[in-house]
């Protein structure tokens, strides 16, 4: 999903994408937009006075806020201090004045009671504000000041904390004017609290733990995309990589992690991440989408999507390079931001029509990216209120989305995985229908060529191969008086015997009609092998019961001896082919090598 684009033009390219976003959602999303502001655009009337005592913990300030408008930025803290009644309340959600392109002066009066602690920090929790100069005023004088925002180094900020913080003395019994001047190109999102040292160490530890906690998950996502990338091979993976990337840098910048310990000075990549995280996370949300639902969209989306990750790409470097600037990213991300989620949708819902749970998942993770979208840009565009829920929804719903996109991208594995298996057994099938006889489920010609091959290399005089060549006697008149179905009853009985006989790495096959061929690898000698010649005649001298008939055939055997009578398949074959034919001219039911009678008929 595309990140967004919060500094210094987040607020256009929000103020876009919502618009786009609202409409796909249509009336539910509209719906609950409505009933969100409803609930949070009040007119602030009054202005009260914020009273501190020793029982506040924590307070919020934006109840006794009133503003200035400075669009020129030509007042000075005495001009302000000067002209309180030019301030003024002003309609908007809470904590957030909108889009505000120019300085914006905020006025609250505070008072802090008799014996009352005076140290109070003053917390703006949302690190993006470009400058942020806070004025503690007493009797018309300042008598503190301090310079937040993101423009500011670490070092130079007044607490090293994730959001812009800054501690204030007051006097006890005394009534003080905090006076703070907002100039950001961006949203003036202004979440103000006064907090005593435990509040704010607390709630900024538990920050901290949430922060830390998903950005642990966004790495721990990332490491296992980079490794199940390297270890499968599988290029979705890296796309998933990209892509969490991208979300990862945007969170880490929005909520000013990295501005506190990744880039603390101000550096080039804290100038640039924002711009960087929303073109990434939108490139690799292309990329994913792409790859998983691509072959379910029309040839124009999948023509469409891959120019959309391409400017995507082109942008990010130009952007890195400095060619273009943060303007045009905004405009990129404005434009077309949504596109890569959008081209999906018909691929998903024709997965979703087939029963393919893939489009499910990936509907579910557009529909929580548009509503997080769609929450976030109300604050931006200061038409919702600003508060933990809000601020925050568009992190939770990436962290949704980047778990959804992960479970997608394991389902997509899972399904490769399974049509690669299914390659291979149709492939292991259709070599055994080449190499197997249907009949008896012996090897068939091809099969005993290719076993041949395979174990003649081996074949040495201490470990010699036998082939011998078996051709059933009376088998014809069992044929001719019973029928075909007798006859081939008895091949298969045969072949069950014959399998039976040998050991389990010895082969047997069938040529046709009634001809077999045996051959056994490791013999140790021509009288091993004589032994397995007789072996084999013995096993026919059993009659053969059938369904319906009981038969008795015997066989004569032919063999010949590798490497000693030949060492090539198509040789041996010959030479105990022959040795079978001088069999049979011998009286057949005997074993029988080229030149020399091993055994007769008895």
């Amino acid at each position: 999903m595309p990140g967004f684009v919060p500094h210094p033009l987040a607020s256009r390219t929000l103020t876009r994408l919502a618009d786009a976003t609202q409409t796909l959602l249509g009336v539910i999303v509209m719906l609950a937009l409505t009933i969100l502001v409803s609930q949070t655009c009040e007119a602030v009337s009054v202005a009260p006075t914020i009273a501190l005592n020793d029982k506040s913990t924590t307070v919020e300030l934006w109840p006794s806020a009133t503003f200035l408008h400075d669009p020129e930025s030509k007042l000075g803290i005495a001009d302000v201090i000067a002209a309180p009644d030019k301030f003024t309340t002003l309609k908007s959600a809470y904590a957030t004045l909108g889009l505000r392109q120019k300085v914006m002066w905020l006025h609250i009066p505070i008072s802090l009671a008799t014996g009352s602690h005076e140290n109070w920090i003053l917390d703006i929790d949302y690190a993006l504000l470009n400058h942020a100069d806070v004025y503690l005023i007493n009797e018309g004088k300042v008598i503190s000041e301090a310079r937040l925002g993101i423009a500011q180094p670490q070092a130079m900020r007044p607490m090293p904390s994730r959001s812009l913080a800054v501690e204030l003395n007051f006097k006890p019994g005394a009534n003080h004017t905090l006076i703070l001047r907002i100039d950001t190109p961006g949203a003036m999102i202004l979440p103000i609290t006064l907090n005593s040292h435990s509040a704010f160490h607390a709630r900024a530890l538990n920050e901290q733990m949430l922060q830390g906690l998903l950005t642990s998950l966004v790495l721990c996502l990332f490491l296992y995309s980079l490794l199940q990338w390297l270890s499968l091979r599988e290029p979705l993976y890296i796309k998933y990589a990209i892509l969490i990337f991208g979300s990862g840098l945007f969170s880490v910048h929005f909520f000013g992690i990295g501005e506190q310990y990744l880039w603390p000075d101000g550096s080039w990549i804290g100038n640039h991440a924002a711009g960087l995280s929303s073109l990434l996370a939108a490139f690799g949300t292309s990329l994913f989408v792409a790859d998983v639902l691509g072959a379910d969209m029309s040839p124009r989306l999948r023509i469409a999507i891959r120019v959309v990750a391409a400017i995507f790409f082109v942008a990010a470097i130009a952007y890195t390079l400095n060619i273009i600037d943060i303007y045009i990213v905004s405009i990129v991300m404005s434009v077309i931001g949504t596109l890569p989620s959008l081209l999906g949708v018909p691929g998903a819902v024709a997965r979703v029509r087939r029963g393919d749970t893939t489009g499910a998942y990936f509907l579910a993770a557009w529909v929580t990216y548009a509503i997080a979208s769609v929450i976030m840009i109300g604050v931006v565009r200061g038409a919702i209120g600003a508060n933990f829920w809000t601020l925050h929804s568009f992190q939770i719903g990436a962290t949704v989305d980047m778990l959804i996109f992960l479970r997608i991208a394991v389902l997509r594995s899972a399904a490769v995985h399974r049509a690669a298996q299914q390659a291979t057994l149709e492939h292991d099938a259709l070599l055994s229908l080449a190499h197997t006889d249907p009949l008896t489920g012996l090897l068939n010609r091809r099969g005993l060529q290719a076993t041949l091959l395979a174990a003649l290399p081996k074949a040495t005089p201490q470990y010699i191969l036998a082939v011998y060549f078996l051709d059933l006697d009376q088998f014809k008149p069992v044929n001719d008086q019973h029928g075909h179905d007798v006859g081939d009853e008895l091949l298969v009985v045969a072949a069950s015997r014959l399998r039976a006989t040998m050991r389990a790495g010895d082969a047997v096959a069938r040529l046709g009609g009634d001809e077999f061929v045996v051959m056994a690898t490791g013999l140790h000698g021509e009288k091993q092998a004589r032994e397995l010649g007789h072996k084999l005649l013995d096993a026919f001298r059993l009659p053969f019961s059938l369904t319906q008939h009981t038969c008795t055939i015997g066989i004569t055997i032919g063999y010949a001896l590798a490497p000693t009578d030949s060492n090539d398949a198509i040789g041996l074959l010959k030479n105990a082919d022959a040795a079978m034919y001088i069999g049979k001219q011998n009286g057949k039911n005997c074993v029988q090598r080229i030149g020399v009678a091993l055994a007769s008929a008895e």
